[in-house]
């Protein structure tokens, strides 16, 4: 009988529980706490996590009926859902949340040296946000609409990866655009966003730091023409042109010059419109740029049919930001062990693999390996694109 680690436990493993304990002493997770640490909070909830449980009373069943197996995988406390709900209510979510950004660090390491489709020597990120619908009801602090509630995630994609760097999480009520005061900047990096973010003050304040921005302009867009750029039509650019504001309020915000790039997507044979600070690089690779910000889409669609943040443990701000936040570790976690170990499939494929077979004591590249092998189909094993599903 072998009696190596479980999957989960391997899982486990690329976890660095110093830095961990670190976030915990810093929050005081363990305040007057004897019982029922952080860390297994932690564990209940990437458990939760990985194995689609989606009520205190199923991770507290579910737990149990592999009692044998938790002390070894790093449980010490005693699973029950009233102490699990006291946690999440109690306990600072903060300490997932700077956990969350530990692993943000090591992910980002490793994806590196990772190319994307286009050929910038500079970082490349979108930024973007996604609504999570909650009921009114039962989360009344969660302001939306007079019959909805509803939180918001805004998130910075490095696309290198790609790899969540920034996360903030609101109510619904606050407007995307505000989130751009928040956005950390880094020198000379390219931040591809949608119209929604088209605010002149705040966009020159991203120029200002040194950045470059690609966002689609407003159909309302009111400017001065300069002088147009060459263009080759082939590529689907109509035009190049260096413009300049014209209404008091857009030229007060930014009274310096953009580039306008109007461009016909010829697969669905519609026409957008793109500013830009960047005068250097060619009109088509400003397309791309943009084309690549749908990224972070399939970043929030992955994680909402794959993690469990629709329904919530929990019905206090603390107890559904620490959801969202552990559920940004897992995501984070997998990739991270994907690269660790060379996993070539999809990180959806792998996370599907890893989710049936968690208590299962076979070494992880042992079980992907089996597991592609029943399936004859043919894979992608390019692990540039970690959505391919």
């Amino acid at each position: 009988m072998h009696t190596g680690p479980t999957v989960f436990k391997q899982l486990l493993q690329f976890l660095p529980r110093y830095e961990f304990n670190l976030c915990v002493s810093r929050y005081r997770g363990e305040y007057r706490e004897k019982k029922f640490s952080t860390y297994d909070q932690f564990l209940c909830l990437a458990y939760a996590q990985m194995a689609g449980r989606e009520s205190l009373r199923d991770i507290e069943t579910c737990l149990n009926s592999h009692q044998e197996k938790l002390y070894h995988i790093g449980f010490r406390g005693d699973v029950s859902r009233t102490t699990l709900a006291d946690a999440n209510e109690r306990r600072d979510w903060r300490i997932f949340q700077d956990f969350g950004h530990v692993l943000i660090g090591m992910a980002q390491r490793l994806y590196q040296s990772d190319a994307i489709a286009l050929e910038l020597t500079q970082p490349l990120y979108a930024f973007d946000s996604t609504t999570i619908d909650l009921c009114l009801t039962l989360f009344p602090w969660a302001e939306f609409r007079k019959t909805k509630a509803a939180v918001k995630m805004h998130t910075l994609i490095d696309l290198r990866g790609p790899i969540p760097t920034w996360v903030s999480i609101t109510t619904g009520k606050v407007h995307d655009v505000r989130m751009l005061d928040q956005l950390p900047v880094a020198k000379d990096a390219i931040y591809a966003m949608d119209r929604g973010y088209v605010d002149f003050a705040r966009l020159f304040s991203i120029h200002k730091q040194g950045a470059f921005f690609v966002v689609r302009a407003k159909d309302n867009l009111k400017c001065k023409r300069l002088y147009s750029q060459p263009k080759d039509k082939e590529t689907g650019v109509r035009a190049d042109q260096i413009i300049t504001l014209v209404t008091q309020k857009s030229k007060k915000g930014y009274p310096e010059r953009l580039r306008r790039v109007s461009y016909v997507d010829k697969e669905r044979n519609k026409r957008l419109v793109f500013l830009t600070n960047n005068f250097e690089i060619p009109a088509e690779t400003v397309a791309a740029i943009y084309k690549q910000r749908w990224q972070v889409e399939l970043f929030f669609k992955w994680i909402k049919q794959h993690l469990r943040i629709k329904s919530f443990i929990g019905t206090s701000i603390n107890a559904v930001k620490s959801q969202i936040w552990v559920a940004l570790c897992i995501y984070l976690l997998v990739a991270i062990t994907k690269k660790k170990l060379g996993i070539l499939c999809s990180l959806y494929t792998f996370l599907q693999i890893l989710e049936v077979n968690l208590f299962e004591k076979k070494p992880i590249s042992q079980l992907v390996t089996e597991a592609l092998k029943q399936n004859s189909g043919p894979y992608d094993y390019n692990q540039l694109n970690l959505f391919d599903y």
